[in-house]
């Protein structure tokens, strides 16, 4: 495993769930950004015992109020200074407003001081899942009035319906929803982290599914799908990567799927301005002159093709680093719900012994996060 970290010096703020027992929210985030190299500021928006999975839990949801008096506090310490922010997990329509304004006051400052590129926000828009809300109806257009503020956000197909308006049933109403989140709403990066229906119009699209590498890995496959929009006319650059499909109910995949999304993008931009320099050609765009971690959002030129952008290359390595702690995670719970295998157990704790061997398994696991072997590349859509 490498010792070195893969991206430079980067100061991150971390807005999301907290759980004293098992990996989900901040809990995850913290752990693999310091593993990444990142220094890490947690601010926790709910205290939760152990994640709602289990249907049982203590634990508080932290106010609108309490995020603000966070927030100024650690102004007044002069400890508001951030390369990167993560946001996930937020309780109520109001809390997410108070996470978008510290969002917009970090913008504004990188834009004060002309330095456009120096701040950069990766907002989860958690909302829900499969059809289903979890969180009050008023959150829906709360998000909708923020993302413009965000240079990534990553939803799900559910949630990129909600945000969009657009119901996503096959490859010509995916690439509408995208369309509009860049046009309508202007969020420069977009990618859609689990899209279930087939998708045309790429290279493989009949091409035969991965194969089968560990006997809970299936022949079925999901994709990510995700799009920078062009500098000129906002359109969408298109790429998806398929993988295969684990049978095994996991928590937290979106959480640790943000996490490692903040620190490869981040790594993806360095290593292009790094290529750039040692080349010694632009790619294109003619934005001053400007190396691409100089330039809000760190929108590439119209010339990079949808596989060779840095969101691109970032997910490749994200879903590298996913399929090889799913299979790990995995092994553990086949073995662990093996040794546990009793008839006397009734279904709630049942229940509870799957919920905690679904937790993933990160601790142990550090070359999975930092030197992951890519299997599964982009391809344009």
């Amino acid at each position: 495993m490498s010792t070195e970290p893969p991206v430079p010096e980067t100061s991150v703020l971390a807005v999301a769930s907290h759980v004293v027992s098992g990996n989900v929210g901040n809990k995850i985030a913290v752990f693999v950004l310091q593993s990444m190299g990142c220094d890490v500021s947690a601010l926790n928006t709910v205290q939760f015992s152990n994640h709602t999975g289990y249907k049982q839990w203590k634990g508080t949801r932290v106010s609108a109020q309490e995020i603000t008096d966070l927030w100024e506090g650690l102004k007044q310490s002069y400890l508001d200074s951030y390369d990167m922010m993560l946001s996930g997990y937020v309780p109520g329509a109001a809390a997410v407003q108070a996470v978008g304004g510290i969002a917009k006051e970090l913008r504004h400052k990188s834009e004060e001081n002309k330095k456009p590129g120096s701040f950069f926000w990766v907002l989860d828009p958690v909302m829900g899942d499969n059809g289903r809300l979890y969180v009050a109806d008023d959150v829906v257009p709360a998000y909708k009035s923020l993302i413009h503020y965000a240079d990534l956000i990553l939803p799900n197909q559910f949630e990129a319906e909600l945000l969009s308006g657009v119901k996503i049933t096959d490859s010509a109403s995916l690439e509408q929803a995208i369309r509009v989140l860049h046009q309508e709403y202007g969020v420069p990066h977009v990618v859609i982290t689990s899209v279930s229906l087939p998708l045309s119009g790429s290279s493989s699209a009949t091409s035969t599914p991965p194969p089968c590498t560990s006997p809970t890995q299936t022949s079925r496959t999901m994709s990510v799908v995700g799009s920078t929009m062009t500098t000129s006319g906002r359109r969408p650059r298109l790429f998806r990567i398929s993988f295969p499909v684990f049978e095994c109910y996991f928590s937290g995949t979106g959480d640790m799927f943000a996490a490692l999304m903040v620190v490869r993008m981040r790594e993806a931009v360095s290593n292009f301005d790094l290529l750039e320099r040692e080349h010694g050609d632009g790619d294109g765009d003619g934005d001053n002159g400007k190396k691409l971690g100089e330039r809000r959002s760190w929108l590439s030129g119209d010339d990079v093709d949808a596989p060779d952008l840095p969101l691109a290359r970032a997910a490749e390595k994200v879903l590298a680093s996913m399929h090889e702690v799913l299979a790990r995670t995995c092994e553990g719970m086949t073995a662990e719900m093996r040794a546990r295998n009793r008839e006397d157990l009734d279904e709630k704790t049942l229940h509870l012994v799957r919920s905690r061997a679904a937790e993933l398994k990160l601790a142990r696991n550090l070359g999975c996060l930092r030197d992951p072997a890519v299997e599964y590349r982009a391809e344009k859509l």
